[in-house]
């Protein structure tokens, strides 16, 4: 380069950085605001380079500043509007946000704002949007991707790929349509910058990104892949970690130390019930929180979020569904009831804390129960060969595309479970998503059995890593470091590993006293199923639409779910699969239930607010578990003084396969593989309607009660009248609820009067 072109390229830089610097103090509304070491190099290169940018540092560094203030210097001469591909509802509706405040012009595509989506391609055509914010998934809705999508391709100012380690099988966070935005930078025209970004990528994941992101079919230098790097460490941050064996003692640690810390935050919890189920304790205690999970309605999500960013209530109790690029920057403290399955999942969850303040403490409250927990919620993200095979038999053999539903009738698959490994082939390029469903390609497919193995070996180190995060004698936040392969790892002197405890270690009394009965509480509704599966005539059923209550249960109860934090704990335990293996399905050895679980369960039905209460007791014949079954009907009958019918036969060689699997094939499994025997017809026409309305249960601890049980509340004052009354109807687990559907149509049929079901837990 010639003198003249060095300063000529000099002054151009120098006025980039002032035309930048100005758009910074716009966005942040300072002028005293810098640019972060490495910001302006990322900016210098999507704007003058056109080049492809990995940035990956720590949470709270300022990427989105990065990708805002680079969109407008490249509006400004003369690009289109820049594609930000982002994962969550909630991070886009803080991107917008961002973005306003900066003289962006951002709109959103995504399935909680489909009324806006004609505005939107409206101003897009019209040029009036800088900054579209799309998901990965919506990149392969048929309409958006043959219709859309091209168009936009051809016009794109900058794509920008934010939480890029999902784009990794190693992320730890992975998502199948995030792994199509490879075919999509291979297609931009040449000199489209583009950028990723991310706080949570170890080595393996930096070195997959980065090669997925250099995909192109204009090769040039300019698509060397330019990777910013920073140090991880979060000097706001105080780490620590409290072990408190029991439930009871972690929720009482809560409701004695929430108040004293600062500002507001978020509790993150493993399962949906438990953050339900501490919301609701926490609450009970006087704390303003609300719980935060997949199950909340979109609009209360948002209610909840901005409820948090301004400081209404105290925390968020949430699952893993508040999470990426939840951006509160003065976010006082996150508290982990359970461990995450790996370093980098919790170094992104705790990230959302101390973002724009000098301090935020972080604790994890593990509990004994996590790695059962993450193996109960183990999912298999990569395909089987077995599973491959039968969907693409299915799609094959059928002459046009297959909805979803119309492949669970050819495929023994769960509908999540389906719907991933369709997307997974999606992108393999094996099959296509129509406006139909799916078809397949006719490509090939391998099964990348290397591949999959070394995927399922570094999900079981980072579980492990986590174990050994929780008892290290080292820097917590070095650890943290080291487990992203930050070189710049070193003590933090904050945590309490470097400068001591820093919390309470002890739980009052009181506090505790009332954890524990919030624990002990018992019972969860058990709702019948209202419609037959669609399809099932390919299974040779002939049934559909809703399904008749004349042949259906009535709403039933279960001790408890097996995710629950209380009783929960007892039943994982109980349903764990045996050592040996060598139940009919994986169920511990068959044992009579204990006294404990029976007196709970009697005060689930002492509770039960039926209209009429049952007048007989009969039980779904089990075949991995007939002793618990068949002790938990009859010591119920007992304490409730009425009459064991015995069990449901097993016709056509009882229930076939196994557990798990779709809703068709399971209803298909069981249909019509119960019979009432003549004995339990003619009782149950022979048992009646109790109308007694002043019946009461006894109380166990009242020494005056002359009906009370030494052992459990009881059911008392049935007195015989007509019709049959109900039926009492006891299983042990309730998954699909098709065998319970099915039993109860069997009893119905057979002349009985409304099926109560009860089991011990549900799934």
């Amino acid at each position: 380069m010639t003198d003249a072109a060095s300063a000529s390229a000099l002054a151009s830089d120098v006025a980039l950085r002032a035309e930048a610097d100005a758009v910074l103090h716009a966005l942040v509304g300072s002028s005293l605001a810098t640019f972060h070491d490495g910001q302006f190099e990322a900016i210098h290169a999507l704007v003058t380079g056109r080049r492809r940018a990995l940035v990956v540092q720590r949470t709270g560094w300022g990427k989105s500043a990065v990708y805002f203030v680079a969109t407008l210097l490249l509006r400004r001469r003369g690009a289109g509007p820049s594609v930000i591909v982002s994962p969550l509802l909630a991070l886009m509706r803080d991107q917008v946000a961002a973005a306003a405040r900066a003289g962006v012009r951002a709109v959103s595509i995504n399935s909680a704002n489909a009324t806006e989506w004609g505005r939107a391609r409206a101003a897009l055509d019209a040029d009036e949007v800088d900054v579209l914010l799309v998901s990965p998934e919506r990149l392969n809705n048929p309409t958006f991707r043959e219709e859309q999508l091209p168009t936009l391709t051809a016009r794109m100012g900058m794509l920008v790929i934010d939480e890029a380690h999902c784009i990794s099988d190693w992320g730890h966070d992975f998502r199948p349509d995030y792994r199509r935005l490879r075919e999509l930078v291979s297609t931009l025209p040449a000199g489209v910058p583009v950028l990723a970004t991310t706080a949570t990528a170890n080595s393996r994941v930096v070195t997959d990104v980065a090669e997925q992101l250099g995909a192109s079919t204009h090769p040039s230098e300019a698509d060397a892949v330019l990777t910013i790097r920073g140090s991880l460490a979060r000097a706001s941050l105080r780490l620590g970690v409290l072990r408190l064996r029991e439930p009871g003692a972690r929720l009482a640690w809560l409701i004695s130390n929430l108040n004293e810390l600062a500002g507001s935050g978020i509790i993150y919890t493993l399962t949906v019930s438990a953050a339900e189920d501490t919301a609701a304790v926490l609450r009970d205690a006087g704390y303003d929180v609300r719980a935060y999970t997949g199950r909340t309605e979109p609009a209360e999500r948002e209610d909840a979020e901005s409820a948090l960013k301004q400081n209404h209530v105290k925390a968020l109790v949430a699952t893993s569904a508040l999470g990426m690029g939840f951006d509160k920057p003065d976010l006082g403290f996150v508290i982990h009831l359970g461990a995450p399955s790996s370093p980098v999942a919790y170094y992104q969850q705790v990230g959302r804390a101390g973002r724009a303040t000098d301090h935020a403490d972080v604790l994890l409250l593990p509990g004994d129960e996590d790695p059962a927990i993450w193996a109960y919620f183990a999912t298999a993200s990569m395909p089987s060969r077995e599973r491959v095979t039968q969907v693409l038999q299915a799609l094959n053999a059928a002459s046009g595309s297959l909805s979803t539903a119309a492949l669970e009738t050819r495929v023994n698959l769960k509908r999540n479970t389906l719907e991933l490994l369709l997307k997974v082939l999606d992108v393999d390029g094996v099959v296509r998503r129509t406006r139909g469903g799916w078809e397949s390609t006719g490509q090939p497919w391998d099964y990348d059995e290397e591949r999959y193995a070394r995927i399922a070996q570094a999900r079981s180190a980072e579980a492990a890593a986590m174990l050994e995060y929780e008892h290290t004698d080292g820097c917590r936040m070095e650890f943290l470091q080291r487990a992203l392969d930050d070189p710049d790892a070193r003590p933090c002197g904050r945590c309490d590993r470097c400068a001591g405890v820093w919390y309470p270690e002890d739980v009052a009394a009181d506090a505790l006293g009332t954890a524990t009965n919030a624990l002990e509480k018992v019972g969860v509704e058990l709702a019948p199923r209202s419609l037959w599966p669609s399809g099932m005539a390919a299974l040779g059923i002939r049934v559909s639409g809703k399904i008749p209550s004349a042949e259906n249960f009535s709403t039933g109860r279960s001790l408890a779910r097996l995710t629950d934090l209380g009783w929960g704990n007892r039943l994982r335990a109980l349903f764990a699969p045996s050592a040996d293996g060598n139940s009919a399905d994986g169920a511990t050895t068959d044992a009579p239930i204990d006294e404990a679980l029976l007196n709970a369960c009697a005060r689930v039905l002492g509770e039960w607010n039926w209209a009429t209460r049952p007048t007989s007791v009969v039980s779904v014949p089990s075949r991995s578990r007939p002793l618990l079954v068949g002790s938990l009907a009859a010591g119920l009958a007992a304490l409730g003084r009425l009459p064991y019918l015995g069990s449901l036969e097993l016709a056509g060689g009882g229930p076939s396969g196994g557990p798990g699997g779709n809703s068709a094939y399971r209803l298909a499994s069981v249909w019509e593989r119960f019979s009432v025997p003549d004995g339990m017809r003619a009782a149950l026409a022979a048992t009646n309607t109790n109308t007694d309305t002043d019946a009461a249960l006894t109380d166990p601890n009242d020494p005056a009660d002359p009906d009370r049980s030494d052992s459990a509340d009881v059911l008392v004052g049935f007195v015989p009248t007509e019709p049959p009354g109900p039926v009492l109807l006891i299983d042990d687990l309730a998954d699909s609820r098709w065998t319970l559907t099915i039993a109860a149509r069997a009893l119905r049929n057979a002349g009985s009067g409304p099926v109560l079901p009860f089991t011990l837990a549900q799934r």
